[in-house]
């Protein structure tokens, strides 16, 4: 398997675009759980990143980074496709802190090997700063997309974040194909 670095640092431009969007929807969606949800949550974060650490001389290779990322953004992907299609409650809002720390668990593993492939400098300063514009520009056009839907009276915390998640559906899917165009079987 071969990584096609131009396609990869696009697919990292979307997954931080969709990042810099999500951001500021989560006090909303995770507003019906209690405090001691986080401090389990961050146990479980700090567990799981352990483990996914000793696994490294087993998975730091590329093969692995594609399935370990391709499993991420599925998670995202049905994470999303839940939100939208259950009822707003602590039951949702549980399930979407869960997939967002399971995801997070492999955030570590991912921007390491991510140095290992990448290796040289100018490419891995191209990765960043594709990595930080696409943050600046979802954190953009979530403002823009708060700002329109305020224009047509949509005022309601909840019923803005939901219909964020579905133009959030729409990148997902866009950065699933494009995560899969940036590696090519050898």
């Amino acid at each position: 398997m071969r990584l096609i670095t131009n396609r990869f640092v696009g697919y990292k431009f979307l997954n931080s675009l969709f990042l810099g969007m999500s951001v500021g929807a989560v006090m909303t969606l995770y507003a019906p759980l209690e405090p001691l949800v986080y401090s389990v949550g961050g146990i479980a974060l700090a567990l799981g990143m352990i483990v996914i650490a000793r696994l490294y001389e087993r998975i730091l290779a590329i093969a692995w980074f594609f399935v370990i990322s391709l499993l991420v953004e599925v998670v995202m992907l049905v994470v999303i496709l839940y939100f939208l299609l259950f009822s707003y409650g602590e039951a949702t809002a549980l399930l979407v802190y869960i997939g967002y720390q399971f995801t997070f668990v492999f955030g570590g593993y991912l921007v390491r090997i991510e140095t290992l492939l990448l290796q040289k400098e100018s490419i891995l300063k191209q990765l960043d700063t594709a990595k930080q514009l696409g943050y600046l520009a979802g954190m953009g056009v979530s403002y823009l997309f708060y700002r329109l839907l305020l224009h047509y009276g949509i005022s309601q915390n909840q019923t803005q974040v939901y219909w964020l998640h579905t133009l959030l559906l729409g990148i997902e899917i866009v950065i699933l194909i494009a995560l899969v165009r940036s590696f090519e079987r050898v």
